[in-house]
């Protein structure tokens, strides 16, 4: 078997220590059934990419390779793959429960890649497929918002409008003729809401309740929460109109109490991007049809740029710097790595 470069962790530490993640060297996985094997062209960083890598105890046996985003072309595919062929080049954000993509080559299910927009390079496109699916499933199939509608005397609250799936899901809402309230503290933050079509601002670090109402709305029919669900909770059971939807991807610490919904008859949804990769749903390609949409719309110029920092090569070093963009809390847009 022939060698690869790769980038892992055998010890869950500080980004400042040059052992946070260290340059290795494994084998070329072996590809079977469904799998993919993509030699990745570029990858990015997500919120989650740090918390793997920083939460946990003790020294793993074998170094752990995170990563859930990656640009590439197929190399090889396995016996019952179908929908794609050696030398295309696909996007994908991959699975929990396999190694990442901060790999030279990486196997992925078909199920759950689409072809990359062609119009885009490959540290644009990187940018894209984990926020992308999550903004995507998160209106359309958590809230859920019916595109077909119409929309424009709906309104949607995005708390944390200016993160990486904010920056996809304000402009997939504004797409679909939602009225949007995003949240956002500083000016870098909410002028790149606003780039993105949101409609009005309001500062999270402030009791929304107040600001949305000075606004003219007592009530919003959707919620997305992004960021921080036990500081938002109460505002959030004030704020959602009887029988409307609210979706979080951020996990609560404390218990929330889901009876401050149940005079509104209001739903509320967990979203994990994930789940379908990871209990490998009956629904799982879906994420691939996802993907070729939103490939789409980028091709049509129809969705903005969101990578708004890249670094080059992919190795160990660079991968810090880019986690350490991350750990800050003030990134707007997404950071991007490309070329080994």
């Amino acid at each position: 078997m022939k060698n690869m470069k790769a980038i892992g962790f055998k010890e869950h530490l500080p980004i400042e220590n040059e052992k946070s993640l260290v340059d290795i060297n494994k084998e070329i996985p072996v590809v079977q059934g469904h799998d993919l094997l993509v030699k990745v062209n570029a990858v990015s960083v997500n919120p989650v990419d740090v918390s793997v890598r920083r939460n946990g105890r003790g020294q793993l046996k074998y170094p752990k390779i995170i990563g859930w985003d990656a640009v590439g072309t197929v190399a090889q595919i396995g016996n019952q793959v179908t929908n794609f062929k050696t030398g295309d080049r696909v996007w994908y954000a991959g699975s929990f429960i396999r190694p990442g993509s901060d790999e030279e080559f990486q196997l992925v299910d078909e199920r759950i890649v689409g072809s990359a927009p062609v119009n885009l390079s490959d540290e644009q496109a990187a940018a894209i497929p984990l926020v992308g699916l999550t903004a995507y499933e998160s209106l359309f199939e958590q809230l859920p918002i019916n595109v077909k509608a119409n929309n424009h005397n709906k309104v949607i609250l995005i708390i944390n409008g200016a993160g990486g799936v904010a920056s996809i899901a304000v402009q997939l809402a504004h797409l679909a003729g939602l009225k949007i309230i995003a949240t956002a503290s500083r000016l870098e933050s909410i002028k790149w809401a606003k780039r993105n079509g949101a409609d009005y601002i309001v500062n999270h670090r402030h009791d929304l309740v107040k600001q949305v109402r000075a606004l003219g709305f007592k009530y919003v029919d959707y919620i997305l929460n992004l960021q921080n669900l036990d500081a938002h909770w109460d505002e959030i059971a004030q704020l959602i109109k009887p029988e409307g939807f609210i979706a979080a991807t951020t996990e609560n610490h404390h218990l929330i109490d889901l009876q401050k919904l149940t005079k509104k008859k209001a739903t509320f949804a967990w979203k994990w991007m994930y789940t379908k990769s990871y209990y490998h749903t009956s629904g799982m390609i879906s994420q691939s049809h996802i993907l070729t949409r939103l490939a789409k719309l980028y091709d049509d110029k129809k969705l903005k740029l969101i990578d708004t920092k890249h670094y080059s090569p992919i190795n160990a070093k660079n991968l810090r710097k880019a986690h350490a963009d991350v750990e800050t809390g003030h990134m707007t847009g997404k950071v991007t790595l490309s070329g080994w």
